[in-house]
């Protein structure tokens, strides 16, 4: 029998639900309580639940007067901000279904999605992505309609809404139930063109109510609150959106990372949500200013005591000797650098990417702990996730209640569940391939520890070598990128005699250890071949190749001469590497590491 855990459903959605009415539920029981913070400038203005839902239906007035129909798609180009969420449920409440682009995608990519999607109209953030999605939609006849956002079309088209009667918003509403689409967002495509996940009603009410009832830590306590800086584009933040607007957790909006630090003091949320990569430059910015500033050998023991302090609380005995220097730690380290979050965050989230233990036990160490979780764009976001009272660190967690794990018989993950999408858009073929008996087919790699899911591997990226040995790239690629030098990793060796790895250098770090180590800048060409860096990216090989067997050891490394980014190709929008793009492009590095 295959490896298989199952958790009850706490919360169960009804046929006729939608989302919609999470905002008429809301207004009703708390129309007073804050329930969003708008940024103006360097303030916050806080937004009612109330004054939430007029603004909402007053848009969704706009959008039926400007001839938006129940079932029609529109895009979205945007980053991160307010007015999405309020587009948002603004078409939902129309009945019409938002169509979310990165505002990074390029005019070919966005032409393909508003084709695919059939959409009739389209909102973009800003005169640039109005210019590119001009661009895309000149050879479609169906998107009729283009609004901008910071040129004040919301407020033009809420305008023109007022003839529009309650009447027909009731109308629209009842248009809805659990099995009506609400959404599609498109994959990052690493392997080829975007495929067009079909997300209903149900799989976000299920999902967000499920998380509520799982992490009443984390969203249920009073004040709860977050800064939202995911892209919205992505699954991730727009599951989130839902949640918050679910939990009754005050939500705030922010387009970009940067002075990340300064906006979460301003706000001072209660819970974080993020990827690694956020994560390990928080813990990488901090490593550099201590040692700026003559502290870097207290950091570096106040970071091994916040990971012993963490690890024993796993094992249920903390050593005092251990507990003595934390709490000397935490007046000395910790205490600024939960700071620097904003002096209230207890809980984060995180997703998208293996976070990996070291930091984990860190984070955890200084009074942050992150609560790993896993999921896909066909799974709504989370399928799992590890809870305040249910926690192992480098595990993704057990499932959300309503989610069921299988490992099938060659280590596939297979999920099941109400958050699982309901087809690939305009694709029956690969929606059929997506799925084995009922459950979804993940393509990742895992196993079942105590009724926790770790990811070990993506299966169509399981390297087999020319030995017959199977090998895993993603926990080596984890470890090596956990170097404040890596950026990016990529491990090799399918049917070749040894497994060997590409490694990108992070410009900003690359400086701050030559500044540290007292040197110039390098060319790329020496930046590739220089003796310290190659002593410094060695290291962390032979970390990793601790963590495996001979056969699977990387054996030879290649620095390459540049970065990887969404602008050069190399980063899908949520910063995945294309794996296939990079072997390509960068095959004489590949074969000179096996001459």
């Amino acid at each position: 029998m295959p490896d298989e855990i199952s958790a009850p459903a706490l919360e169960i959605i009804e046929a006729k639900a939608a989302l919609p009415d999470l905002l008429v539920d809301n207004a009703q029981r708390f129309p007073d309580r804050i329930g969003y913070a708008r940024r103006d400038g360097s303030t916050w203005i806080d937004i009612t639940n109330q004054e939430f839902l007029d603004q909402v239906n007053a848009l969704a007035k706009g959008f039926i007067a400007q001839g938006i129909h129940a079932g029609d798609c529109v895009g979205i180009m945007s980053r991160t901000r307010y007015e999405w969420t309020l587009i948002d449920f603004a078409l939902w409440t129309a009945g019409a279904v938002p169509v979310p682009i990165y505002d990074s995608s390029s005019a070919e990519q966005v032409e393909w999605i508003l084709r695919d999607s059939a959409a009739v109209a389209c909102i973009a953030e800003t005169p640039r992505n109005v210019k590119t999605v001009e661009q895309a939609r000149s050879a479609l006849d169906h998107v009729t309609q283009l609004w901008c956002i910071t040129d004040d079309d919301l407020t033009t088209i809420a305008a023109g809404g007022d003839e529009i009667l309650d009447e027909e918003l009731i109308a629209r509403r009842a248009t809805l139930g659990a099995q009506s689409l609400a959404t599609i967002i498109y994959t990052s495509g690493t392997t080829g063109r975007p495929k067009g996940c079909e997300l209903t009603h149900e799989n976000f009410l299920a999902c967000a109510k499920n998380t509520a009832a799982a992490l009443p830590d984390v969203v249920g306590v009073p004040g709860a609150s977050t800064l939202l800086f995911l892209p919205l584009a992505h699954v991730f933040a727009r599951l989130i959106e839902v949640l918050c607007v679910t939990a009754n957790v005050k939500l705030a909006h922010t387009a970009t990372i940067t002075d990340l630090s300064g906006k979460l003091q301003s706000f001072q949320p209660t819970f974080l949500l993020a990827v690694p990569r956020v994560f390990e430059k928080i813990f990488i910015t901090a490593q550099q200013r201590a040692t700026a500033d003559g502290k870097g050998a207290i950091f570096e023991r106040a970071t091994n005591i916040a990971i012993a302090y963490s690890k024993g609380m796993a094992a249920g005995r903390i050593p005092i000797s251990v507990k003595a220097q934390h709490a000397v730690f935490d007046k000395l380290v910790y205490e600024k650098l939960r700071k620097a979050t904003g002096g209230h965050v207890q809980w984060a989230v995180s997703g998208g990417a293996p976070l990996g233990e070291r930091l984990g036990h860190f984070f955890r160490g200084i009074g942050v702990t992150i609560l790993e979780g896993y999921g896909l764009t066909e799974t709504t976001a989370p399928a799992t996730v590890n809870t305040p009272s249910n926690i192992d660190i480098g595990s993704v967690g057990m499932p959300l209640p309503g989610c069921s794990v299988r490992i099938a018989d060659d280590g596939e993950v297979l999920l099941r569940g109400p958050n699982i999408f309901l087809a690939y858009h305009n694709d029956p073929v690969s929606t059929a391939e997506a799925f084995n008996d009922g459950w979804y087919r993940t393509g990742d790699i895992g196993v079942l520890d105590d009724g926790y899911l770790r990811i070990t591997g993506r299966k169509k990226e399981i390297i087999v070598t020319a030995g017959g040995k199977n090998v895993a790239p993603a926990p080596l690629e984890t470890i090596l990128t956990s170097n404040p030098l890596v950026s990016h990793a990529v491990v090799i060796g399918d049917n070749r005699s040894y497994v060997a790895a590409l490694v990108t250098i992070d410009p900003d770090e690359l400086g701050n250890w030559l500044t540290a180590q007292d040197r110039e800048l390098l060319s790329p060409e020496e930046l590739i071949h220089d003796p310290g860096i190659r002593a410094q990216i060695q290291k962390s090989v032979d970390q990793a190749n601790k963590t495996v067997s001979t056969a699977e050891a990387i054996r030879a490394f290649e620095i390459l001469p540049s970065e990887f980014t969404e602008e050069n190709g190399y980063l899908t929008p949520k910063l995945s590497v294309k794996r296939h793009l990079v072997l390509d492009d960068f095959a004489a590095q590949v074969e000179g590491m096996y001459q």
